[in-house]
């Protein structure tokens, strides 16, 4: 047997196949035989028998070949395992892998599409809202600008104000004064 065949899909095959055809006829043989050993037995007396002792006797050695056919349908079973153990594992992992990547990836870009689209609502009702006048319920006293209350004289007067204090803003970005690029 080349062992480099095992490693293939074709040959990994022929050999379970193989294994799994002998342990299923070595099963048959044993059941068969088990049957034929507890007949024999049941009818066979041994001096000294009492009346149960035949059928207890012929069960006994039954048992062993039937214990012989369990373990050898079993290993057919294992056998079968075997091949598709080897398949899962093996030969379909990196297409499995590659789907899983795909999916992956495509979880990620809409995770990363939701953020943003969160983000571009969060920024366009945060200008709307300074955009628009708030109204004053009656009765309170109404809310004062900051910029009435900046005298020119004002020692703070010496960093700028954010722009956009004159016209309606379209962007965020109007609130903010501009850095140096930092």
């Amino acid at each position: 047997m080349d062992i480099n065949a095992l490693f293939t899909d074709d040959g990994l095959r022929a050999f379970t196949a193989t294994v799994r055809d002998q342990h299923v006829r070595d099963a048959q043989q044993y059941g068969q035989i088990a049957d034929i050993v507890r007949s024999r037995l049941q009818q066979t007396p041994i001096e000294g028998d009492r009346w149960m002792a035949k059928r207890l006797r012929a069960w006994k050695v039954a048992r062993q070949l039937k214990a012989m056919q369990k373990a050898s349908t079993e290993a057919a079973a294992k056998a079968e395992a075997l091949y598709a153990t080897y398949v899962n594992e093996v030969l379909e992992l990196p297409q499995r892998r590659a789907v899983a990547e795909a999916k992956r990836l495509e979880r990620k870009q809409g995770r990363q599409a939701a953020v943003g689209a969160a983000v571009a609502g969060s920024l366009n009702r945060t200008v709307t809202a300074l955009n628009t006048p708030q109204e004053q319920p009656g009765g309170t006293v109404p809310q004062a600008r900051l910029a009435e209350f900046v005298a020119p004289d004002n020692p703070w007067q010496q960093w700028p104000m954010a722009a956009g204090g004159e016209r309606p803003t379209s962007t965020i970005n109007d609130y903010f004064a501009k850095g140096d690029g930092k």
